[in-house]
């Protein structure tokens, strides 16, 4: 993440300068993996496509927070916990650009109530299946 972004986010009370924690990291990146395994054990419908997004959402957030925590701050809103994402070195690059999607449609289901649909469920599993390992490995590396 550029320097710019940093000082935006800090000035804009997003972030915040913490000492870097390898134990909170560690906790993050496997609570992360646990939420994503559960959200993955269930069956893909209209029924539960609410449930998978969020909890895939939700782990990959943590990952985002993890990643800031690496470089000593603190994420206290989404925003900054699915951008830094953005710079990650995946191997599917372009599916990074639906990490602000996933914080949008997530927004809209919490705060406006609408409905998850099967598809974007599938979207964002298919997000995880692509690009978490090696989100994991970047932040472990200190990238």
């Amino acid at each position: 993440m550029r320097k710019e972004d940093i000082e935006y986010y800090v000035r804009e009370k997003l972030v915040r300068p913490r000492t870097p924690d390898l134990n909170l990291i560690k906790t993050l990146i496997s609570s992360a993996e646990e939420k994503a395994k559960a959200a993955k054990m269930l069956p893909a419908g209209d029924d539960t496509a609410t449930l998978i997004f969020l909890g895939l959402y939700e782990s990959i957030r943590q990952l985002g927070d993890a990643k800031w925590w690496r470089i000593g701050y603190e994420a206290l809103s989404h925003e900054p916990s699915m951008r830094i994402l953005q710079d990650s070195v995946v191997t599917e690059k372009t599916k990074l650009a639906s990490l602000d999607l996933f914080r949008r449609i997530r927004n809209d289901a919490n705060y406006r109530g609408q409905k998850i649909t099967a598809a974007e469920a599938k979207e964002i599993l298919e997000f995880w299946d692509a690009c978490s390992k090696e989100i994991i490995e970047d932040i472990k590396k200190g990238k």
